[in-house]
């Protein structure tokens, strides 16, 4: 399959199978060189499968795929860079050790290194460490460690699966800021993440996977759009406020406290719901005329909420589905 103009990868019609089970269903995607793209959908969706596809680990059953303008990445692999799902160093080597080596591997050579090496570390929190064994690091230092092995070359493209898995959240907050550093750099980024506020945070298009299924391919910003729930935050100053004028409104569908509640369990906030077709603008102005608020402003869809509405199909989501868009505690096909 030719890859079209302006294309860091391209799959068409991918589709893989374990037995009696489809992993990837007919997937067609497209990322455009550059581009910052988020995977998402709970363990089990069949994100990790077609990363392995992508990275020529699996191979499809059926299906045409081009990455960095190849046939294959294996015609690619020193312009890609990748953080499989599945953490791994070699123990016994020394880190400076273990990063050159993996640099080396993938072109990297001159007297610039072992100075290349030394940086990256201490950009990554871990100046000081070239000496120490892998093995003597902890969990969350290896993570570190294996995402700079996967950046040491400038990839053109960063292929990245569970990148925060285990992470603490300073080191989270560590890593999201080197990604999005990478992606000014001029790198294509390929996210995975069953964690969407992840996505929702960083990436600026979101493919949604469930069961094996692409449900959803778009811009963060198309989907809020497209999603508006027309939902209004508001807090009234006065606690005790009330809230009747703002029932009033012509544009006002109905009012609900928010989820989280204040002490003795009084709602400190409501989602005033907006009748369709409604001016969110003009709806704030009337509803700050009536009640004064001590915050007000238009909520922004989840893509939690967007996937939960897209797979349910009118019907409760299951509890395991909940669950894993939270913690990744189902599914057996990544």
């Amino acid at each position: 399959m030719a890859d079209g103009p302006g294309a860091a990868l391209r799959l068409q019609g991918i589709r893989k199978t374990f037995g009696a089970s489809t992993a990837v269903h007919d997937l067609d995607l497209t990322v455009p060189t550059g581009a910052l793209y988020g995977v998402i959908g709970p363990n089990g969706a069949g994100k990790t499968t077609t990363i392995r596809l992508i990275m020529s680990i699996l191979f499809p059953d059926a299906g045409e795929l081009a990455v960095l303008g190849r046939r294959s990445a294996l015609e690619a692999k020193n312009r890609i860079g990748y953080l499989p799902e599945e953490r791994g160093v070699y123990r016994k080597m020394r880190v400076g050790a273990f990063l050159t080596y993996i640099a080396q591997l993938k072109g990297v050579t001159g007297a610039d290194l072992p100075e290349r090496v030394s940086r990256g570390l201490e950009r990554i929190g871990l100046g000081g460490t070239e000496k120490k064994r892998c093995e003597e690091l902890s969990k969350g230092m290896l993570q570190k460690v294996q995402f700079l092995a996967a950046i040491v070359h400038q990839p053109d493209l960063l292929i990245l699966d569970e990148p925060f898995s285990g992470l603490d959240p300073v080191s989270s907050r560590l890593l999201r800021d080197l990604v999005l550093e990478e992606h000014r750099r001029g790198a294509t980024i390929l996210l995975s993440t069953h964690v969407m506020t992840q996505a929702e945070d960083m990436c600026e298009h979101v493919v949604m996977i469930h069961r094996g299924r692409k449900v959803l391919d778009d811009s963060v910003s198309a989907i809020r759009r497209r999603y508006d729930p027309r939902t209004i935050r508001f807090e009234p100053l006065d606690a005790a406020a009330d809230l009747a004028p703002i029932r009033a409104l012509a544009e006002v569908e109905r009012i609900e406290p928010e989820a989280a509640a204040g002490r003795a369990g009084i709602p400190t906030g409501f989602d005033i719901h907006l009748v369709e077709g409604s001016d969110p603008g003009a709806a704030i102005r009337r509803i700050t005329a009536s009640v004064t608020p001590a915050r007000i402003e238009l909520a922004r869809p989840r893509l939690e909420d967007i996937f939960i509405s897209l797979v349910s199909e009118g019907h409760v989501p299951a509890p395991s589905l909940l669950a894993a868009l939270r913690d990744g505690s189902a599914g057996a096909i990544a």
